[in-house]
């Protein structure tokens, strides 16, 4: 490895000429804690009911479901439980419900941003098809995923008979008002959508994300349409027919290129579930990816080492070890580099916050390297209208 010290004015300007790499980071010591807890990762639960529109309406009956004792590691307890908070109490009441549980229960740290997401399929069930209403209701914990949740129902309300046609003009105010996390969470939440109303048919939902008239809302519908696909691998009723645990990267070699990108970042969460969670492992396989994806294959393991963390530590500090060592596992700077840039850019999206990012930027070895981390984190934080 090379270990002689670059220049940090030269690092800033090639992040800001080529935003998907890095340098290399000084390489640290692993630890046997990391890895143990990286061992014992939940990925998700074996089936999540997605149900919503008109399967989902349900009448309050002023009864919070007790997901204690046996139902502790319920996944459909606690969203039966969130969505009758959001009809007996109100949007409010379910997220300070499920903030309380994050802190007691492992289980509910482990599938938060699925609990988010039932809890926004409720809002939106219960608000009507008015994104604007539904939204000043949202609240950004565990990446935002009520926002996902609430265009799930919002485009099975729209039905497929006329969605095509409407499609273009769901995400209208938050394109106008110019905000980047809305905007975003509003184009991702339409290819969740998609793949709810296609059955999780995931070609026929990327074709509907093509009728998108913004390049920028294709990209982030695909990402939607990529994450179902994942989240129904073991759906009963109907699971994905577009994964292959002998071709983790399946179906990103054969989806158009302009999804690709999405692909190649998204499936790194299934390619580590095949591969035992080893990240070395997955390494090694983004690395073989077809060419112009690598860097983004990397940075897809950059989300995961970040997700994982939040399941395994307990401290901003801790997080951020866990994560470093993760990324450091990379075989080299062209892996490890667009790693970090992920997580620094997952921190701030999962905790809505860049108080993670900064951590993760000050556990860095040398100063030089520290400064340019927390160049990163305050660019996106800028992105985002912070």
């Amino acid at each position: 490895m090379d270990t002689k010290r670059r220049d940090p004015v030269a690092w800033r300007e090639h992040i800001s000429a080529n935003s998907n790499k890095w340098w290399l980071l000084p390489l640290c010591i692993l630890t046997a804690s990391a890895l143990a807890a990286s061992s014992i990762i939940v990925f998700r639960p074996s089936f999540i009911d997605h149900s919503y529109g008109a399967e989902f309406q349900q009448t309050a009956d002023n009864t919070t479901i007790d997901c204690s004792g046996p139902s502790a590691n319920d996944f459909s307890c606690y969203q039966k439980r969130y969505k009758n908070l959001v009809y007996d109490s109100g949007v409010e009441a379910a997220f300070a419900d499920l903030k309380d549980e994050y802190e007691k229960e492992q289980f509910v740290k482990a599938t938060c941003h699925e609990l988010t997401h039932a809890i926004g399929r409720a809002a939106a069930d219960l608000y009507g098809d008015d994104i604007a209403s539904t939204y000043s209701r949202g609240d950004n914990f565990c990446a935002s995923g009520y926002y996902h949740g609430a265009l799930e129902t919002i485009v099975a309300n729209i039905g497929a008979d006329k969605i095509l046609d409407e499609v273009d003009d769901i995400c209208a105010d938050p394109r106008e008002q110019n905000r980047y996390l809305n905007y975003r969470n509003c184009a991702h939440g339409i290819g969740h959508g998609f793949m709810g109303l296609y059955e999780n048919e995931l070609f026929e939902s990327l074709e509907a994300c093509g009728v998108l008239s913004k390049e920028f809302e294709k990209d982030q519908c695909s990402g939607g349409v990529f994450m179902e696909n994942m989240m129904d691998e073991d759906k009963p009723s109907n699971p994905s027919k577009y994964l292959k645990a002998d071709q983790p990267f399946y179906p990103c070699t054969e989806v158009k290129t302009e999804y690709k990108t999405q692909c190649y970042q998204r499936h790194t969460v299934y390619a580590l579930k095949k591969q035992g969670n080893d990240f070395a492992k997955v390494f090694d396989l983004c690395g073989k990816v077809e060419d112009g994806y690598r860097s983004h294959c990397y940075y897809g393991l950059g989300f995961n080492a970040v997700n994982q963390s939040t399941r395994n530590g307990t401290t901003d500090e801790a997080q951020a070890e866990f994560t470093r060592e993760l990324c450091m596992l990379g075989q080299d700077d062209a892996a490890r580099a667009p790693c970090l840039k992920g997580a620094v850019r997952q921190f701030i999206f999962y905790y809505d916050s860049d108080v993670q990012a900064k951590a993760l930027c000050e556990s860095l070895k040398g100063a030089d390297w520290r400064a340019a981390c927390l160049q990163e984190s305050e660019n996106y934080m800028a992105k985002r209208g912070r």
